[in-house]
């Protein structure tokens, strides 16, 4: 029997911290497939733009790929299809490339931080609450979907770009009802008066220091989320956390949705406790590294 072999890509800017290598890496040998998870870095290829990108991996023979900050948005005029969901969030997240070069995208961010968000807080906690999100660039659409998904009552929109929280604001509406979804305020004020807040934006990633989230008015009744693993525990999470509040790091939107990304590339599920187990071991590493360096 031959063995399968694959080559699988992430596009994103800032990537060389993700542990998408080390769960694609796990997937693969479990499955028995001769896998290769590659970090195609804006950062580090500078002058190269998101069409050159895709097409080289085309020419390379590459099954497809993840897409991170900034591309989400950028690179679905590129493709071929789109895949329903996807198309309504307005973002994708992996691409699939058929063996003639068609691509199709698709957003498993949206399944990927529901389940991460059920899994910890239960789905309850969603359900019928009122949540404050920063942030409506690609990750934060498909969060702001997630907690449609998840049902709750008013979304409480905030991005510095006024213009992509309306139009975000106006798409739920669209799609849900105008009552579910409006802008911010007061954020401090809307995050007081909240049950949950998220921080959907780069903003506390290791290369975009800081906290976008005001945290005067987070209390121990509230929870407090975020898409990022890198660290693991952002300025925001660690106030939060400080202030009383449950808190949810993007960990386990990385391991869903890369669960996700695999099924559609091999054909194979992969077994989501043990990609949990490989994510910690590979921060770990991560972590052991970092602390070595300095």
């Amino acid at each position: 029997m031959t063995t399968r072999r694959m080559l699988i890509g992430l596009i994103g800017a800032n990537i060389q911290g993700s542990m998408s290598p080390a769960l694609f890496a796990d997937a693969f040998a479990a499955a028995d497939i001769e896998g290769y998870y590659h970090l195609i870095d804006a950062d580090r290829l500078p002058g190269r733009r998101v069409p050159e990108l895709l097409q080289a991996m085309k020419t390379l023979g590459f099954a497809g790929a993840n897409v991170t900050y900034p591309f989400k948005q950028e690179i679905i005029p590129l493709l071929d299809a789109v895949d329903p969901e996807a198309a309504q969030v307005g973002a994708v997240n992996t691409i699939a490339i058929a063996p003639d070069g068609r691509t199709t995208g698709y957003n498993f961010d949206r399944r990927g931080w529901r389940k991460s968000f059920e899994a910890t807080f239960g789905g309850e906690s969603a359900a019928d609450k009122t949540v404050v999100q920063i942030g409506a660039g690609g990750a934060g659409r498909a969060v702001a979907y997630a907690l449609m998904d998840l049902g709750v009552s008013t979304l409480v929109l905030h991005d510095l770009d006024t213009a992509k929280a309306d139009a975000l604001r106006s798409e739920i509406a669209a799609n849900y009802t105008a009552a579910r979804c409006r802008l911010a305020g007061d954020l401090e004020r809307d995050i007081a008066g909240a049950d949950g807040v998220v921080n959907a934006t780069q903003v506390g990633m290791s290369g975009f220091p800081g906290n976008p989230v005001p945290v005067a008015g987070i209390k121990p009744q509230h929870w407090a989320a975020d898409v990022i693993y890198t660290p693991m525990q952002t300025a925001f999470l660690k106030v939060a956390a400080a202030r009383g509040a449950r808190v949810l790091n993007g960990a386990g939107m990385c391991v869903y949705q890369a669960a996700e990304a695999f099924r559609l590339f091999t054909g194979v599920t992969p077994d989501v406790a043990q990609l949990h187990r490989a994510f910690a071991v590979a921060v770990a590493a991560r972590d052991a590294a970092a602390v070595s360096a300095a």
